[in-house]
C-alpha cells in the first residue's frame, strides 16, 4: 500500500508536468515521434500467427487516453500487479528456444510482461491504440521491450525492470520501434530525438 501511494504521488507529478518539462528541452517532446513502417520483431510475428485476434486493425481505437486520476490508478495497479505476479526468466530457460512471445502464467521475460499488462488494460477499457508494445535498447545495448501508453498528457512507459511509471523522456532507453497505433500487427520506427548527453544523464540518475 505504501508503494502504491508513493507511486501514485510520483506519477501524478510526472503526468501533470510532462508536457511542460518536455518543452523545456529542445530535443524532447511529450509524445514519441514515429517515422515509417518497419519490420515487426520475429517473436511478435509468431505471436500474431498464434493469436490473430490480438493483431488486428484498430483504426477506430487509434486515440490517446485522457489521463484522469482513475485511469492513472489503473495503470499503477495493473503495472504493479503484473510485475509482482510474474517471475522473470529467459525464453531459453522456459522454452529452450531464443524467442517466444506469450501470455505468461507464472514466468516470462520482458515482452511477456508487456503482453499481459496490455491485455489487462484493454479489459479495463483502454483503447488498444493507446497501448503499444515498444522495442528499445537498454543502457548496456541489449534489446528490451516495454509498454508505451499514449495519453493526452504524453507517452508513458510501463516496464518490468522499473517499479515506477515514467514519462518516456525520463527513461534511459534508446527507442527503436513500436506497434502501429492503427494496426496491432504492424510496426513503425521511433524517431528518438534525444541526444546522447541527455540519455547519459538520465541513465546516471536511475
Amino acid at each position: 500500500m505504501k508503494y502504491l501511494k508513493r507511486s501514485l504521488l510520483f506519477g501524478l507529478i510526472v503526468a501533470f508536468t510532462a508536457i511542460d518539462n518536455s518543452e523545456a528541452r529542445d530535443v524532447n517532446t511529450a509524445f514519441m515521434a514515429v517515422a515509417g513502417k518497419t519490420r515487426p520483431p520475429i517473436g511478435h510475428v509468431k505471436f500474431c500467427r498464434a493469436n490473430p485476434q490480438q493483431c488486428r486493425s484498430q483504426v477506430r481505437q487509434d486515440r490517446a487516453m485522457a489521463l484522469t486520476q482513475e485511469r492513472w490508478d489503473e495503470l499503477i495497479q495493473i503495472n504493479h500487479m503484473v510485475n509482482q505476479s510474474i517471475q522473470p526468466v529467459t525464453d531459453f530457460e522456459l522454452y529452450s528456444v531464443p524467442e517466444v512471445w506469450a501470455f505468461p502464467d507464472q514466468y516470462g521475460d520482458c515482452e511477456d510482461y508487456v503482453l499481459l499488462k496490455r491485455h489487462h488494460l484493454i479489459q479495463a477499457g483502454w483503447p488498444a491504440g493507446s497501448l503499444l508494445i515498444t522495442v528499445v535498447r537498454d543502457i548496456d545495448g541489449g534489446g528490451h521491450a516495454v509498454l508505451t501508453v499514449r495519453t493526452d498528457r504524453g507517452d508513458f512507459v510501463l516496464d518490468n525492470q522499473e517499479a515506477l511509471i515514467k514519462h518516456w523522456t525520463e527513461t534511459p532507453y534508446n527507442y527503436l520501434k513500436r506497434q502501429s497505433s492503427k494496426h496491432a500487427g504492424k510496426w513503425v520506427s521511433v524517431a528518438d530525438k534525444r541526444d546522447n548527453q541527455f540519455l547519459a544523464e538520465t541513465a546516471s540518475t536511475d
